[in-house]
């Protein structure tokens, strides 16, 4: 898939995104023990407790591996971006598509963040594009996003505990009711 496809589908309504989410329950989290639906609730859970007013960034959290559906490991973050722009705006979708660059970031600026990351995100990391190059590490540095990106990050590394009770959808979708926006 080229950087210039778009996404099978782009979510058009509140609904077309809860229904998608609840199938997501029955889809494993790659290599985690666990569902997409539970690593993003538990995502969302973790970036409550650390930006408790910060509800777009919960939000990004709860929605980060929504373009797993749709394509490679590598353009997850990229048509998950696209997928949920138009109904959520350009900062929830910014942040689902900078979090695997936030991942492939941190592994290239700090030489202990590697050995943090799961096996499963070890392997994947390769398929992401691995370590980034000078011109990668400066365009993700100057991004209006990447400070918010990292800590979705630094969620998304927290979020892959099987078995974790942690709220289910039910709580997001008044917050995803309010971050819709309207029609245009």
């Amino acid at each position: 898939m080229s950087q210039t496809d778009e996404p099978v589908a782009r979510f058009e309504s509140l609904a077309d995104l809860e229904t998608f989410l609840v199938r997501m329950g029955g889809t494993p989290c790659e290599g985690e023990g666990l569902s997409e639906l539970d690593h993003g609730l538990q995502c969302a859970e973790v970036l409550r407790v650390m930006a408790p007013d910060d509800v777009e960034l919960q939000i990004a959290g709860l929605l980060h591996d929504v373009g797993s559906g749709w394509g490679h490991t590598r353009d997850h973050g990229r048509l998950g971006g696209l997928a949920v722009r138009d109904l959520l705006g350009e900062r929830v979708a910014a942040l689902v598509r900078l979090h695997v660059d936030a991942k492939r970031y941190l592994v290239t600026d700090d030489p202990t963040y590697r050995a943090r990351l799961s096996p499963a995100s070890i392997a994947t990391l390769e398929l992401q594009g691995g370590d980034m190059n000078a011109e990668e590490m400066a365009a993700f540095a100057a991004s209006p996003f990447r400070d918010d990106a990292i800590r979705l990050r630094e969620a998304d590394d927290l979020a892959k505990v099987p078995g974790k009770p942690t709220p289910g959808l039910g709580v997001w979708i008044s917050p995803l009711r309010r971050a819709v926006l309207p029609i245009r």
